[in-house]
């Protein structure tokens, strides 16, 4: 499966993105998916995941209650809403997809095997 992140933008404190990863390929439901950042000079980061089916996800800490995460089997894709920016938001943010044989959710970086090419947001103050 081959990704590709969209919906990346410059927005201010407060306001909302949805970014969206599109998956080429017939097995998507077969992987797990994920939202990542990476702010500059830090390392990337964990943001969100969801099981092959939709029926799990896991949100980290730091953006729990403003970012959600849902899937469409359908139309291969997965995406991030994210409400209530702050500027600590900013960030280059990757999809990734890792094949799971189960219905879980994924939280590290290095069990993904797919990564989309990332989209920036930027939040102003």
């Amino acid at each position: 499966v081959q990704l590709q992140a969209s919906g990346g933008g410059l927005v201010q404190a407060g306001g909302s993105l949805r970014l969206s990863c599109a998956a080429s390929g017939r097995t998507f439901s077969a992987y797990t998916g994920g939202w990542f950042r990476q702010a500059p000079g830090k390392e990337r980061e964990f943001v969100a995941t969801i099981s092959r089916t939709g029926s799990r996800t896991y949100i980290a800490d730091s953006v729990k209650g403003r970012f959600t995460i849902s899937r469409d089997n359908i139309r291969n894709t997965f995406d991030l809403r994210m409400n209530s920016l702050k500027p600590e938001d900013t960030a280059v943010y990757y999809c990734a997809a890792s094949i799971s044989p189960l219905d879980d959710v994924k939280t590290g970086v290095k069990l993904y095997e797919k990564w989309g090419q990332g989209t920036l947001v930027t939040v102003s103050s």
